[in-house]
């Protein structure tokens, strides 16, 4: 239903929880652990059996053996859940610290090359944990470097390599350099990616919970405006039905007829009234009424033109079976809101769009006015955010984006390649408790 060449805004709920960034930040290390395993097999069968240096084979591969069963556990663990605790992470680090140091104890300690390789678990630690966390991984890994140094078993170099234990360290420094750095960009991107969407997320959350904030005050000021208005209203309404009763007024045809349109003024203010309180959760005498997604959004419609003649209307629902539905006021504010909203921009023609598949209701709002601003794409759905140039503009789409994210809706937005704005409220089926059992109406 989005008009061609549209430039879209799209506000989505949300999708990201905030403690998925440690479980594809442990996915991750299970990942470096099975390259670590690989790495240490391969290094482990060149040196014993191409360079001919012997070492503790069977000691040396239970190391590999070991991680590898803890590889399957931490998968069977990221199955079942869906966070993975700052705790787990530490231990897990804290696992490769220790496999790391069993191997360099077997095979020459600190004079091995490869103890360069803790700083890899340093850096992941740096990024991953907590203040007090990443320093007890220092603490950690520099006392196994310290004692790496004094508690080792000696490297049994062949006759080849006897007195060039030196040139050995060389390259082997050079060539676990070569891997901590390949190995440091490879593993950091995709972390600082999780976390920078953790942080994402918790700002998308304390927005959310800032208009949440602000919903709700507007609820209680409009509840009690609702209130305070009702008495008012009701007197007014007995001083007009007493007007419309005395013969000054009734000998006079044009009076009678005005005294009528604030008749019905009144009654529509006092609709609206009752349609706040019912959102606020209150006027609880009522039954709920039942009707079908088509009749409940014909009603908005012809109420809508009833209190906007000089705007056309169009209600398109397609071929498309609609069941019965509880009719929500907050549903029919929204709406409400989306045909304000179009008028409002200085539309002449509104034409209202209905669908649905098998999961969503989807409602258009498609005008002819002068549609949105680029920038103010980004920032529609946000308090106070308009191109009405207009103290207290922006509510309106504000409040219809905050009734879909609570039903668990979306809201999207996009100008037309031939001028003019839609917006489109998507709905689930399921949060409006639609029946499919029901024989819709065509």
């Amino acid at each position: 239903m989005t008009a061609p060449h549209a430039r879209n805004w799209r506000w989505l709920p949300g999708q990201w929880p905030a403690d998925a960034a440690g479980r594809r930040n442990m996915a991750l290390l299970v990942q470096l652990r099975w390259i670590a395993i690989a790495g240490q097999l391969a290094t482990i069968l060149i040196v014993h059996f191409g360079m001919s240096i012997r070492l503790p084979l069977g000691s040396m591969l239970v190391v590999p053996c070991i991680a590898a069963l803890m590889n399957v556990g931490s998968m069977m663990v990221l199955r079942r859940r869906s966070d993975i605790s700052h705790a787990e992470l530490f231990l897990a680090l804290l696992f490769d610290v220790l496999a790391l140091t069993t191997q360099l104890y077997l095979s020459g300690g600190a004079t091995n090359p490869f103890i360069s390789l803790f700083l890899v678990q340093v850096t992941l630690g740096a990024v991953l944990l907590h203040r007090w966390s990443v320093w007890g991984i220092v603490a950690i890994t520099a006392f196994c470097a310290a004692m790496l140094t004094v508690a080792f078993r000696p490297l049994d170099l062949s006759e080849r390599f006897e007195g060039r234990l030196f040139d050995l360290h060389i390259i082997g420094a050079w060539v676990c350099l070569t891997m901590v750095a390949v190995l440091i960009v490879l593993f950091m991107t995709p972390i600082s990616r999780n976390l920078q969407d953790r942080e994402a997320y918790l700002a998308r959350m304390r927005q959310h919970a800032a208009e949440e904030e602000h919903i709700v005050r507007m609820g209680l000021l409009a509840s009690g405006a609702a209130h305070e208005l009702g008495t008012p209203l009701a007197q007014l309404a007995v001083v007009l039905n007493d007007w419309r009763h005395m013969p000054q007024i009734t000998r006079h045809p044009d009076l009678v007829e005005e005294v009528e349109e604030m008749e019905a003024a009144v009654q529509r203010c006092k609709s609206i009234l009752t349609g706040i309180l019912l959102s606020a959760g209150e006027a609880r005498g009522e039954a709920p009424e039942v009707t079908s997604v088509r009749a409940f959004l014909e009603s908005i419609a012809q109420d809508w033109r009833a209190a906007h003649p000089g705007v056309a209307l169009r209600s398109d629902f397609g071929p498309h079976d609609y069941p019965r539905i509880v009719a929500d006021p907050v549903i029919r504010q929204a709406v409400t809101n989306l045909l304000d909203n179009a008028r409002e921009a200085g539309a002449t023609y509104i034409n209202m769009l209905v669908s649905r598949d098998s999961q969503w209701l989807n409602i258009a709002v498609r005008d002819n006015g002068r549609g949105f601003d680029p920038d103010m794409l980004a920032d529609v759905g946000k308090p106070y955010r308009s191109t009405k140039g207009r103290q207290g503009g922006g509510l309106g789409l504000f409040l219809v984006v905050n009734v879909a994210r609570k039903l668990g809706g979306q809201v999207d937005a996009s100008n037309g390649a031939d001028g003019g704005a839609m917006i489109q409220l998507r709905l689930p089926l399921a949060t409006l408790g639609m029946e499919e059992e029901e024989e819709g109406d065509g």
